[in-house]
């Protein structure tokens, strides 16, 4: 894989003065193109043999381009705030906005392959990491952005050489470390995690570029070539054609359904609904002061029809928890600067840290619902989001989050009967909005979007909680009653 990459690339002197200021001048214009059409965001991977010029390369693009429009992260370890959270959420909060350029000096792919080197994740590990880089790049592209990702390479030889030199200048003794010297004693390791890695994830949308790093003439134009080229061709490429989406589940020949099968005059009397929501609220309140809910977060997140009881069943939640534990999030129409993020964004941003709880008020399942429905759209992107949600859920999961996800259903005439109140009520006229209506009239397009979101995101590690909400009270309970069961599941796992 890297044989191309030793072969002793290098530029002169007189070609490189030559081709420098008409690149540069190229690169600005194109730079400043897609900054006025933001069709698209540039994610840009710098990754490599320790002293094949990966900084500095970094340095001549902030230098030869604006780099006010360009954000450039070369991430540490990381903090106690991001290992609370998912793997990628570090990342995410970093990805640039259309029209703009980030660069990552440090990558998703940095900790893989550093730990697969010395030994402390296993093939399968590595191979897993791959995986769900992989998917997190295709997810990226499907969203419209251009990834492009380097390899600087050295060979043994070269590397040894570089580090020498370097060492040896007092003006730049200070860039070689222990660590340097530790990478180069197992060299033909890191080569070989390498190679393995840049297989697995060398893909379509986002293909590896290999450059040899000796000669700084060679990589400069090398990189710079590359970036102008793919962003001048996205630039100058027409609206590519809509994407054939895999046909959708076909819907029951006996019109049976999830939602169908629901037990919707269940109730619970007033009594019994006062006895069961002080249990049930006081069990929440002590669940979260146990000392093992330091190593937990939740997510719950509330779906359901208009009119169906989400903020009630939300208040009696908060009302038995210490603030300083929940953030609360409703969820409404994307602003700009959201939409100029890929559609997850926005919501990985508010995931929790261990110890707290988030609560959404409508989720990323807008994107199977009511985008869908009312054709906001493709039908390619909603297809897709099914996977890209489960993927999401998993890293939330795999962080110790407990994921509680609940659709709240009630039928037509229920329905009807709380928008009629609710006109008729000055103090909850707030609550009854004209797309109230219009989505009233879409009945059986939301049924039939519902009932696939069940089918393909009720997973072992997130199922939903359908609640038979006609009636509120036995609702609110349904739903602090699996609420405290998740969490209690979750605290027995600490022990």
């Amino acid at each position: 894989m890297f044989e191309s990459a030793e072969l002793g690339h290098t530029i002169d002197k007189e070609r490189y003065a030559t081709e420098e200021p008409a690149l540069r001048e190229a690169l600005l214009d194109a730079q400043y193109d897609l900054l006025e059409s933001k069709k698209f965001p540039v994610i840009v991977i710098i990754a490599g043999v320790d002293g094949a010029g990966k900084g500095e390369t970094v340095n001549v693009l902030n230098e030869w381009m604006d780099a006010r429009h360009i954000q450039t992260h070369a991430l540490a370890a990381p903090s106690a705030d991001d290992t609370e959270r998912p793997a990628f959420y570090r990342f995410w909060r970093h990805l640039p906005p259309k029209g703009k350029t980030g660069i990552f000096f440090t990558s998703w792919y940095t900790a893989p392959i550093v730990m697969r080197a010395y030994k402390t994740i296993s093939k399968a590990d590595l191979d897993q990491r791959m995986d769900e880089a992989r998917r997190f790049e295709r997810m990226l592209a499907s969203e419209g952005a251009l990834i492009l990702k380097f390899w600087f390479h050295l060979s043994k030889d070269q590397q040894h050489e570089r580090l020498t030199k370097l060492e040896k200048n007092p003006k730049t003794r200070w860039r070689v470390t222990e660590r340097d010297w530790t990478h180069f004693e197992i060299y033909d390791r890191f080569r070989k995690v390498s190679e393995r890695a840049l297989r697995e994830t060398s893909t379509a949308e986002a293909p590896w570029i290999v450059i040899e790093g000796a000669d700084a003439r060679y990589r400069n134009l090398t990189v710079g070539k590359a970036i102008l080229a793919a962003v001048r061709s996205r630039l100058d490429k027409a609206e590519p054609p809509p994407v054939d989406a895999p046909p959708a589940t076909p819907a029951p020949v006996d019109d049976l359904n999830v939602l169908k099968s629901l037990d919707l005059t269940k109730k619970l009397p007033k009594e019994e609904y006062s006895h069961d929501l002080e249990k049930l609220q006081r069990k929440l309140a002590l669940l979260t002061l146990d000392p093992r809910f330091k190593e937990i977060s939740v997510v719950a997140a509330f779906e359901g029809a208009d009119a169906a009881g989400k903020g009630g069943a939300i208040r009696r939640i908060t009302s038995a928890l210490d603030a300083r534990l929940y953030h609360l999030h409703p969820i409404a129409a994307p602003t700009e600067e959201e939409r100029d993020q890929p559609y997850l964004w926005r919501f990985w941003r508010h995931l929790p840290r261990l110890g707290k709880l988030s609560i959404f008020d409508r989720t990323w399942y807008g994107r199977v619902l009511v985008e869908r429905v009312e054709g906001f759209c493709s039908e390619a992107d909603w297809m897709r989001a099914y996977a890209e949600i489960n993927d999401f859920e998993q890293q939330m999961t795999d962080s110790h989050s407990v994921v509680v996800k609940f659709w709240l259903h009630i039928d037509q005439d229920e329905q009807l009967a709380r928008f009629k109140e609710r006109e008729a009520t000055a103090f909850k006229r707030f609550k009854i909005t004209p797309d109230d209506w219009r989505n009233r009239e879409k009945w059986p397009q939301y049924e039939r979007a519902i009932c696939d979101m069940v089918d393909r995101t009720s997973t072992e590690i997130a199922p939903w909680t359908l609640v038979e909400s006609n009636d509120k009270y036995f609702a609110r309970v349904k739903i602090l009653t699996t609420l405290v069961d998740r969490i209690e599941q979750a605290l027995d796992k600490k022990k």
